[in-house]
């Protein structure tokens, strides 16, 4: 095992402040307090902001990747356009899209989600919602990576999914 750096170590005892230990009663549930944690009080539909950037699930993406989809040099093998969907429909057809590109060994999915609007007016539901959806779907193992879209792939508005190889 390497030693940190003095950044690294730096960054790692700010973190390590913020942590507490668990009380002996509360160790099962797995957190303190009697509130189950907040993403398990409904994982289908309770928003998340998702930064269009730098999502992902696993983070198992070479440095090639990252460069052809910043350059918007790979072509989604599947794409799936939610405006106009409801949460609902959407959780299906998400989940439908990655059981076909699964089933199909796609590795590339552009998800055209729309852009994050006012929470307020219920616009942008579904772009805040994704992050949430994809780790609690059965599919979250199959995939590599998310990244946000190259602009001529739809750029804030959409998500690179990018599955595993099987």
């Amino acid at each position: 095992m390497r030693k940190l750096n003095p950044d690294e170590n730096d960054v790692w005892s700010r973190v390590a402040k913020t942590v507490r230990p668990l009380k002996a009663k509360d160790k099962s549930a797995g957190r303190q307090g009697d509130e189950p944690p907040p993403a398990l009080l409904d994982p289908i539909h309770s928003p998340r902001p998702a930064s269009s950037r730098d999502l992902s699930l696993g983070d198992s993406l070479d440095g090639g990747w990252d460069r052809r989809l910043k350059a918007g040099s790979v072509e989604p093998d599947r794409t799936l356009d939610l405006h106009g969907m409801t949460l609902d429909s959407a959780w299906t057809a998400i989940d439908r899209l990655l059981e076909r590109s699964w089933n199909s060994r796609d590795r590339l999915v552009l998800l055209v989600t729309g852009r994050e609007r006012d929470p307020a007016s219920g616009r942008g539901r579904i772009r805040g919602a994704v992050r949430n959806w994809l780790e609690s779907s059965g599919h979250a193992s199959h995939i590599a990576a998310i990244r946000g879209a190259h602009r001529k792939h739809g750029g804030d508005g959409s998500l690179y999914i990018i599955l595993r190889r099987h």
